[in-house]
């Protein structure tokens, strides 16, 4: 399939979106003709990746209006809000499953996580982030250039920073509020190199093989169904690509699950026993987004790396390493996150995983897994 841009789209007569969520249908005037005359996807915010869009519905290349992207395929048109492309298109799922994402998308429109009340720059986002270990080694090991997706970006704060490197980030989400916080910081701060728009995950908008580094952070979790969505992004992972998700621990959630019921039941009062909040430092709208998120969020699933080896082996990827490792007595502060390491025998990854129990409750009970796409048959690592 080509460029959307590249096409020369017929004169759109009135249109009523066909959105799932609805529009209001209006006459577009054709830019594309009279003495005046731009491409069609000049103004439109993703007007400079057009080529690597998709239909969410059908797969077909997407034709680019200054305030809208119509399909050039099965027709269907999307809208723009504030400047973040509203793409999104319901998972249509078999049988009795029970679809999470409208109660999801509920939960992150009332309380955005994470929000930005601490940053009044690009700088000051910056010096925040590299305090924290896993953005530190993203922006220390992913090299400038470097075309990045990040599905369920939340706010945009990980998308923000890490195009600051001139690199190239795509944030994407279900929760429109949540955009609206990274694109207006996006704009203030002029960070070119940023784009955010809102996506179903398990529909996505960008062809297969587009991607150099894919990154869902704390998100796969809170589907309805983690291995699917594991699968549907994986995809968009170029050949000697990578894919990097984070998962809450199975075994290392345990004493947050316990702390949720012990501050049920005490009306929060005991809010104080979380970790994190105990260093202090929070201001209420963030201490607020931290307790829901860990505490009170009305989804989420737990796995092992063992479980996420075996979705890595089911994809066809290669796995490259996790944090923690699966070798005991490794350092995570100290990890390469694209750098192989080979998997520890079964009853040592037993006993680390296990270990989660006490290491993992710092930071709510957290893993990491990287995985390859490999650049050709028979490729183990580069």
């Amino acid at each position: 399939m080509g460029s959307a841009c590249s096409r020369s789209p017929p004169r759109p007569a009135r249109r009523t979106s066909t959105s799932p969520r609805g529009s209001i249908g209006y006459v577009p005037t054709n830019v594309s003709d009279g003495p005046f005359a731009v491409s069609p996807a000049a103004a439109h915010p993703l007007a400079e990746l057009a080529d690597i869009l998709c239909c969410p519905t059908c797969g077909a290349d997407l034709v680019l209006y200054p305030d809208h992207a119509s399909c050039a395929g099965c027709g269907r048109d999307f809208d723009s809000a504030d400047g973040i492309p509203l793409l999104f298109w319901p998972t249509d799922w078999a049988g009795a499953k029970r679809d999470v994402t409208d109660v999801v998308k509920a939960f992150y429109e009332e309380t955005p996580f994470p929000n930005y009340d601490e940053f009044d720059s690009a700088a000051s986002l910056a010096q925040k982030a590299r305090r924290g270990m896993f953005a530190k080694m993203l922006d220390d090991q992913v090299p400038p250039g470097t075309m990045v997706l990040e599905c369920g970006c939340g706010t945009g704060q990980l998308s923000n920073f890490l195009s600051i490197a001139n690199r190239t980030l795509l944030g994407t989400d279900i929760c429109l509020n949540s955009l609206r916080l990274g694109e207006r910081f996006r704009r203030e701060n002029a960070l070119a190199g940023a784009h955010f728009l809102q996506m179903n995950l398990f529909r996505p908008v960008f062809k297969p093989a587009t991607f150099d580094l894919v990154i869902a952070n704390g998100v796969l979790h809170h589907t309805a169904d983690p291995l699917r969505a594991f699968k549907s992004i994986a995809r968009l992972v170029k050949p000697g690509g990578y894919i990097l998700i984070g998962l809450y621990h199975r075994w290392g959630r345990l004493i947050t699950d316990a702390r949720r019921l012990l501050f049920r039941l005490t009306g929060d009062r005991l809010a104080f026993l979380d970790p994190n909040l105990r260093r202090g430092g929070f201001a209420p709208a963030k201490r607020r987004a931290w307790l829901m998120d860990q505490y009170k969020h009305p989804h989420e699933s737990k796995h092992t790396i063992a479980e996420v080896m075996h979705w890595v082996d089911e994809t066809g990827l290669r796995f490259v390493r996790s944090i923690p490792s699966t070798k005991a007595f490794q350092f995570s502060s100290r990890a390469k996150l694209f750098q192989p390491e080979a998997p520890a025998p079964w009853l040592e990854r037993t006993l680390v995983e296990w270990a989660q129990v006490f290491r993992g409750s710092r930071e709510g009970g957290f893993f990491i897994v990287t995985a390859r796409r490999p650049a050709e048959r028979g490729d183990r690592q580069a």
